[in-house]
């Protein structure tokens, strides 16, 4: 709903007011001096607004303590209506709800997209790479701050609220998301929205930080497929440049498609033109579609098979893994119809 009643609760509030005062103002002129509409309608106006205008005929001496009354009561409350009224026009608070539902109704229009869920350390990262894949995405942070700031050098979709909210991520489309990434720094509060992102959608991809190895089960169990300590991650990198540097350095070049020198790219059997899809990984290296190489596989079981044999059969559900440099993945995307 556009005017939104808890947004505008106050308005709506003050607005009810003046028009309360304003009608009995109208109806106890009406009755009590016997006057016409406009006339007691423009003397209640000129009463609670206190123009000092001169009275549109002689009061009588009821008349005169009903205005008096009239002044009395509602000379604060029309001077505070009219000040909350303006604070919400001149102070912007208008323009900031309406931001808001603009992007609202945006995120509502995303489909098979990916919400993150935090915009700390991780989710700052997690969007960037995101963006640089050019995956749509919107962001959950509930600290105004934090989206001012990004928001000022990134043209991210935001949408303020607190992650553990179900109406947030209903309104974030969690049910139509193919992905949800949650970043919070505490435990806890990821295992509630990991717990809420299944419950309302037993397909979407829930990829979880955890900052305990006690909370990793615990992730896994509310329904995460896949759930990461940074810290560790983080310190068993720096390990492997000290012990395979060249190697560590090879697969940060490959990490994220859209670098020019090299990327990874899956296709699925279901991707596959429909000759191909009974085809022996020999025969698919021979089509040299882009130029492309075929290091990997995922099983129907989910093995993993490196460097897979020629003699070896695509079956549905399998998952090939290609490496090529950013032009050849990009022609093999083209050529299969892939985003």
């Amino acid at each position: 709903m556009l005017f939104n009643y808890r947004q505008f609760y106050k308005l709506y509030y003050f607005l009810l007011l003046l028009f309360v005062i304003t009608g009995g103002g109208v109806i106890g002129f009406m009755l009590i001096e016997g006057w016409g509409f406009i006339d007691s309608l423009y003397m209640t106006i000129i009463t609670i607004s206190t123009v000092g205008f001169g009275e549109v005929h002689e009061l009588t001496l009821y008349g005169r303590l009903f205005a008096s009354f009239l002044i009395v009561s509602s000379f604060g409350t029309f001077a505070y209506a009219v000040t909350s009224i303006t604070q919400y026009v001149v102070g912007g608070e208008y323009k900031t709800y309406f931001k808001e539902y603009r992007t609202m109704q945006a995120s509502k229009q995303l489909e098979n997209h990916v919400i993150i869920c935090g915009y700390g350390r991780v989710g700052r990262q997690v969007a960037k790479d995101l963006e640089m894949t050019n995956s749509d995405f919107v962001i959950i942070e509930q600290d105004d701050a934090t989206i001012e700031e990004a928001k000022r050098t990134n043209d991210y979709l935001f949408l303020k609220g607190n992650s553990t909210n179900d109406e947030i991520l209903d309104l974030a489309g969690v049910r139509k998301a193919r992905a949800i990434i949650t970043c919070l720094p505490n435990d806890a509060d990821n295992v509630y929205v990991v717990l809420a992102a299944r419950e309302a959608s037993k397909s979407v991809l829930i990829v979880s930080r955890a900052s305990q190895d006690s909370a990793v089960s615990k992730l896994k169990i509310a329904g995460a497929d896949n759930v990461i300590m940074p810290d560790s991650i983080g310190g068993s990198h720096m390990a492997s440049l000290i012990a395979n540097r060249d190697v560590m350095e090879f697969i940060d070049i490959i990490r994220i498609p859209g670098f020019e020198s090299a990327n990874i790219a899956t296709i699925s059997y279901e991707e596959l033109t429909t000759e191909l899809q009974q085809a022996t990984i020999g025969q698919l290296k021979a089509v040299q579609i882009s130029g492309v190489s075929i290091i990997g596989m995922k099983s129907v079981s989910g093995e993993y098979i490196v460097n897979p044999e020629d003699d070896l059969l695509m079956k549905e559900g399998c998952r090939l893994f290609v490496l090529g440099t950013s032009q050849q993945v990009a022609k093999l995307k083209n050529y299969f119809g892939l985003e």
